[in-house]
């Protein structure tokens, strides 16, 4: 499966962007996908993740209740819904698929990665 990341930019803190990771191939409602960042000069993390048809969404702590997860299997999409951003989140932003039913939080889990989007939060 091939994806594509995109919805970064810049905004101000407080405020709010949506990621979306169009996916291409078959089976795309087979992965588990997940969403991980990587800042300068830091290790890539994991952001959020869901499964096969939307269940089981996992958030780092850093992120819960600020950020959701879904996806649309009909349209081969997954979304990260980004809200009172700060500007620890700025970030370049990865999305990746899993042959697994369910998402994990490690980045060796995950079988393909989309190119990244950078996101920008300005204090």
């Amino acid at each position: 499966v091939q994806l594509q990341a995109s919805g970064g930019g810049l905004v101000q803190a407080g405020g709010s962007l949506r990621l979306s990771c169009a996916g291409s191939g078959d089976n795309f409602s087979r992965y588990s996908m997940g969403w991980f960042r990587q800042a300068p000069g830091k290790e890539r993390e994991f952001v959020a993740g869901v499964g096969w048809r939307g269940g089981g969404p996992s958030y780092a702590d850093s992120v819960e209740g600020r950020f959701a997860v879904s996806r649309d299997n009909s349209k081969n999409v997954v979304y990260l819904e980004m809200n009172s951003l700060r500007p620890e989140d700025t970030a370049v932003y990865y999305c990746a698929a899993a042959r697994a039913s369910r998402p994990g939080m490690l980045a060796s889990q995950y079988d393909y990665w989309g190119q990244g989007t950078l996101v920008t939060v300005s204090s």
